[in-house]
Formats: C-alpha cells, sequence, structure tokens
C-alpha cells in the first residue's frame, strides 16, 4: 500500500448555521480519499486555535477563502510526498509551516480539516474504518452520549445563561438501545414543551436541543426529569443529567448573571452544590470563568463521588493546560475539541494524557457542524467512552449518532458499551 499523499485540495463549504467553512480533500497514490470540514464553535475559549476568516462584505466577514488559500497554497506543497499513515509527522510539519501559538497564520479551520483529512485518506489507504486504523483491533468501545435537549447561552434565544442541559442514557446495554431511550425522552421533552409553553417552546438551537422560554435553571430541569419520567424510564438509574455552564459567558466584572440573579463565585458554588443534591447529574463542564480555576477545584471537592467537573474553556484541548489543571485538582477530565487545538495529533496527545492519568476525555462536537463523522471514530478508537454530539436531532448531529450505529454493527458481539461505567474515575 502506497500511503504517500498525492493530491491536496481546499474548498469552502458551508457549516449547519450556514456559515463558510474549510473542506480538505486528500488522495494518496494507493488511491486512498479522505475529506474533512472543520466546524466552529460560537462559544470559544480565549485560547482556542483562531479561526481565519476573510471579512468584508461576502457572508457578512465569515468567508474562508484565505483558509483555503492557506491550504491550497501553503500546506499542500509541503505535504505532498510525505506518509500519510505517519500522520503525526504531517501534523508536525503543518504545525512548523503556521508557526504561531494559535494557528493564527495558517487557521485553525485551514488545519484542522487537513489534519484530519490526512489520517482519514491513511485509513482508506488501509482499507479499514478509520477508528480501527487509529486505535486497532482493541478498539471496540462505543461512547456514552451527552445529549444537548435544551439549548441556553450562546445557542439559543432564550434566558437561560446554562448553555447546555444534557441527557445520558447511561442504564442501556448497548449504544443503539441508548440512542432508542434518547429519542424517547427527547420526543417526550417535546411534547411537553409544546403543551406547557406553546408551539414556539419546540424550536430548536443550534445543537438540536429545544429552546424554550424557560429562565431558571431549576425549571429546565425539572421538565427534563419529568420527561425521562413519562418516557418510561427512571431518572438517576436509566437516564442521568450533565451541564454544560459555559460560565466564561455570562461571567461579567468578577460576577455571575444567572437565573435572574447577579451572584458572586461562591454564591454560584452553592448553586451547584444544591443543584448536585437535588437533581441525578453526573457531570458539569466548564462551571466557572476560565481565569477561576480554584472555584473548578472548589467545586470538584464538594461534589467529589457524585459528579465530574469537566474542563473546555479551561483547558481547550491543550495538553499543558490539561495537565496543569489535572494536577491542582480541578478537574475530573476536559473536552475534546479538534479545531480547539487545531491538529488530530495535538488533541491526541490531550486523549492519551488523560487515559494515563485516570482523567475523562469528552470527544466533542462543536455547534456549527458539518455532516463529517471524524469525531465518532475518534471517540470509538481512543476508547474514551464519552462523547457530545448534540441532540439526536439535525443532520448533522444524527451524523454522529448514525456512524456510531455503523460501527457498533461493524463490531458485531465485540461492541461493548459502558454506560454508567463510563464516568468512573
Amino acid at each position: 500500500m502506497d500511503f504517500d499523499i498525492k493530491y491536496v485540495k481546499a474548498l469552502q463549504v458551508l457549516d449547519s448555521r450556514g456559515d463558510p467553512t474549510v473542506e480538505v480533500i486528500v488522495v494518496t497514490e494507493g488511491r486512498g480519499v479522505g475529506r474533512a470540514i472543520a466546524p466552529a464553535g460560537a462559544s470559544r475559549g480565549r485560547l482556542e486555535a483562531v479561526d481565519l476568516r476573510d471579512g468584508g462584505k461576502a457572508y457578512g466577514g465569515r468567508g474562508v477563502r484565505k483558509a483555503v488559500e492557506a491550504v491550497n497554497k501553503y500546506i499542500a506543497p509541503a505535504i505532498k510526498g510525505m506518509d500519510s499513515s505517519k500522520y503525526r509527522e504531517v501534523d508536525r510539519k503543518i504545525i512548523e509551516i503556521d508557526g504561531t501559538a494559535n494557528k493564527s497564520r495558517l487557521g485553525g479551520n485551514a488545519t484542522t480539516a487537513t489534519s484530519l483529512a490526512v489520517v482519514n485518506a491513511a485509513a482508506d489507504t488501509a482499507g479499514v474504518p478509520l477508528f480501527e486504523f487509529l486505535g486497532g483491533c482493541r478498539a471496540r468501545t462505543l461512547p456514552t452520549p451527552l445529549m444537548n435537549i435544551i439549548n441556553g447561552g450562546a445557542h439559543a434565544g432564550n434566558e437561560l445563561s446554562i448553555q447546555e442541559f444534557m441527557i445520558v442514557p447511561v442504564g442501556a446495554d448497548s449504544f443503539s438501545e441508548a440512542i432508542k431511550i434518547a429519542v424517547e425522552v427527547y420526543k417526550t421533552l417535546k411534547n411537553i414543551l409544546k403543551e406547557s409553553y406553546g408551539a414556539s417552546a419546540i424550536n430548536v438551537g443550534d445543537e438540536g436541543g429545544f429552546a424554550p422560554p424557560i429562565k431558571r435553571t431549576e425549571e429546565a430541569l425539572n421538565v427534563m426529569v419529568k420527561s425521562i419520567s413519562e418516557a418510561g424510564y427512571e431518572p438517576g438509574s436509566d437516564v442521568m443529567l450533565a451541564l454544560d455552564a459555559a460560565a466564561s459567558h455570562f461571567y461579567s466584572n468578577g460576577k455571575y448573571r444567572i437565573d435572574g440573579k447577579i451572584l458572586e463565585p461562591y454564591e454560584l458554588l452553592d448553586l451547584y452544590l444544591d443543584l448536585v443534591t437535588r437533581y441525578p447529574i453526573v457531570s458539569i463542564e466548564d462551571p466557572f470563568h476560565e481565569d477561576q480555576a480554584n472555584m473548578f477545584k472548589e467545586l470538584r471537592g464538594g461534589i467529589k463521588g457524585k459528579a465530574l467537573v469537566i474542563g473546555d474553556d479551561l483547558t481547550v484541548t491543550r495538553v499543558e493546560r490539561v495537565k496543569e489543571f489535572m494536577e491542582k485538582g480541578a478537574i475530573d477530565g476536559a473536552i475534546i475539541k479538534i479545531n480547539q487545538v487545531g491538529t488530530l495529533s495535538e488533541a491526541e496527545d490531550v486523549i492519551r494524557y488523560l487515559l494515563l492519568n485516570n482523567g475523562k476525555a469528552i470527544v466533542s462536537h462543536r455547534s456549527g457542524e458539518s455532516e463529517d463523522v471524524s469525531i465518532a471514530h475518534i471517540a470509538v478508537a481512543y476508547e474514551t467512552g464519552l462523547i457530545k454530539a448534540g441532540a439526536p436531532a439535525r443532520g448533522e448531529r444524527t451524523a454522529k449518532y448514525n456512524e456510531l450505529l455503523r460501527i457498533e454493527d461493524y463490531l458485531g458481539g465485540d461492541a461493548t458499551y459502558l454506560g454508567i461505567k463510563s464516568f468512573l474515575r
């Protein structure tokens, strides 16, 4: 098999919000073909890799022609002839060409799409699925999904400060059963919201979750618990809850605006402690501003043994930050977003560090997504056991779940699903 890269081409395509993004196609001498599309986040950490945008009038300044040019003019000539199966070497070359700490020269959107296209081409050349190429024959664990079914914060137009209210079907025996449970709860929630708040309450946000006119965190959690019960499942046993607070986005001048109140950091801490006591919450992501790691640690100490504290804006898929905050006892794990750091190799380093140090790696989509299914394979390849891909609705979200269903079918009796065990440290 000839893994050498023969052809690289980028083009401008659209993401799920109708914004332009970068797609890259890579072809090897062995006729392997890989495509990948860079996602984009609305809720972004300060230290994330920078997307390269055009500015100007077209697409409201959101065009990516400059990023496309960066691939075609700078990256493509440099990586042609390189061995795609040695994708870490290709990524190092891309990082070298960019030469910045945040991919601002080439654009994180250019580097992400190229990096993932290269490894997809290598897998196709080898004639195996991407998860098997990356993880080998040992990779057989399907991830437990954290599914955002009520949207708030930057992902919706309502007054909820918390960005994501998620269900986690931990009581399933298989990934396919987990999907069934999640869909039934999601559809039950739809009916309850429509009856309680009117037809407009079932409009959906960026990640497929509903965006009802709910103002308070407790109200959203109550309706989710009710939906689980009315769907025929036991809250806290069959289905758990998870939160992505994305607290940096409701923080200002040292305080947090939430539930119609202005809270000091320790008042917000008390709110979380109360919620974990009263609701079956298994995970809280970015509970405080990304510069308040000490409060992450306080919360982790207060809910240890009950729920995990996860970094996202805090850690931005950078191994040095994940290592720092794991060693400080501030987090139990981190969100993994390839485009936060810009290459698969750098994200892979974070996953490996977490798994080797008893931490949790949650492979995640972005709010601006596409039909690209690479993250489904990445979650299985490294057996992270956890994935965020949005609600069981909208094609860019269900594409990931459908790919995981295909992987489960491919693995047959070798497929495993850990459910609640995925959260145990």
